[in-house]
């Protein structure tokens, strides 16, 4: 069988990774693409061959062209739940680029939109596809450093407007003269480093917490002039077990896919029989134990073939009839969501707060 599968909005840059993820794979293909401005396909359009009458600019009579098996959704995060809605009703597979949503409401309504379909929405997370990271799981599930207690989380980039797809490099004159207009600075549309970012740290770490929501959160967020949005969060969350920290920044000295900066992006794992360093798109993840106190490196894991990238991990669940895990399951993603939520709530009101329901 051959998906064919829809690219719904290039609102966010990662469609063009995705889709070339569909190109690469040999039981997809791009069928159409949708998005109300036509010159934010174009590119994906000569990149991937997709005809002229596969383009469209009005949602129903892309829809209608169908019918098709999995839709790429890749609008501004204020709205992927209106935009979950609508495909909803067309049974379609949904494959949500992150993050979740914009709020645990609007998280919600996808679940609920989705309920009854026997259709799967899953969440791409890009870091959950880092091979450091899942061997981290790896050797957190297997007890290496007993029990986990703490997960720090350091991650961002130099900002949303450096890159397009495939990380195609962008000048910073172009940058500045886009922010104005770019939905990422623009808190009605869900924009700001601290919904960007820290829902990698909230849902991955949810996922190494095996599922434990915390009991409360308290965040601080910069507050630059003429920018409306934040560009750097730091987030305390207190669990049962401990303390962990969630921390997201916009203007990193250096991307993490090309030279992870100081601070190190990624996570680091604190046990109560040891440490785990698990730097972004390390070739191995650094250990300390109390049998072996010495910091030492563990090679990662290669990725298993049904889960080389996120459209083949999604398609692998559509064969088998399965249902999203660990941190592209919509449930854990909520509890994610409501830590984001409570830390954007805590910054604006300057206070800890308990975890909002």
């Amino acid at each position: 069988m051959v998906y064919k599968v829809v690219g719904i909005s290039f609102d966010h840059m990662h469609m063009g990774d995705l889709l070339r993820m569909v190109d690469a794979h040999p039981n997809a293909e791009i069928t159409a693409l949708y998005d109300p401005d036509r010159a934010k396909m174009q590119g994906a359009a000569d990149t991937f061959n997709v005809p002229k009458d596969a383009l469209f600019t009005d949602f129903d009579a892309c829809m209608a062209a169908g019918p098709f098996d999995l839709a790429i959704l890749c609008c501004a995060t204020a709205d992927h739940a209106s935009m979950t809605e609508r495909l909803a009703p067309h049974g379609v597979h949904i494959h949500v680029e992150k993050p979740f949503a914009d709020s645990a409401d609007n998280a919600r309504r996808m679940i609920a939109a989705m309920a009854g379909t026997g259709k799967i929405m899953s969440i791409n997370w890009p870091l959950a596809w880092v091979q450091s990271h899942l061997t981290a799981k790896r050797l957190i599930e297997e007890g290496a450093i007993g029990e986990l207690r703490e997960v720090h989380f350091y991650d961002g980039n130099r900002g949303p407007l450096f890159h397009l797809a495939d990380k195609v490099e962008v000048s910073p004159e172009e940058v500045e003269a886009q922010k104005p207009d770019s939905w990422w600075y623009k808190a009605a549309s869900g924009g700001g480093s601290l919904l960007d970012y820290m829902g990698y740290g909230a849902t991955l770490g949810t996922w190494y917490m095996d599922g434990e929501a915390p009991l409360e959160v308290t965040c601080s967020v910069d507050d630059t002039p003429g920018i409306e949005v934040d560009q750097h969060a730091i987030a305390v969350v207190r669990y049962a077990r401990g303390l962990s920290k969630m921390e997201t920044r916009w203007g990193t000295f250096t991307d993490p896919w090309t030279e992870n900066p100081q601070p190190t992006c990624g996570f680091v794992f604190v046990g109560s029989d040891g440490t785990i360093s698990s730097p972004d798109y390390a070739q191995a993840v650094t250990v300390q134990t109390r049998a072996r106190p010495e910091k030492h490196e563990i090679p990662v894991d290669p990725l298993p073939e049904e889960r080389g990238d996120a459209i083949a991990y999604i398609l692998d669940l559509i064969d088998k009839g399965a249902a999203p895990a660990g941190p592209f399951d919509p449930a854990l993603c909520l509890t994610a969501q409501r830590i984001v939520d409570t830390a954007a709530a805590s910054a604006a009101q300057k206070r800890t707060l308990e975890l909002l329901p």
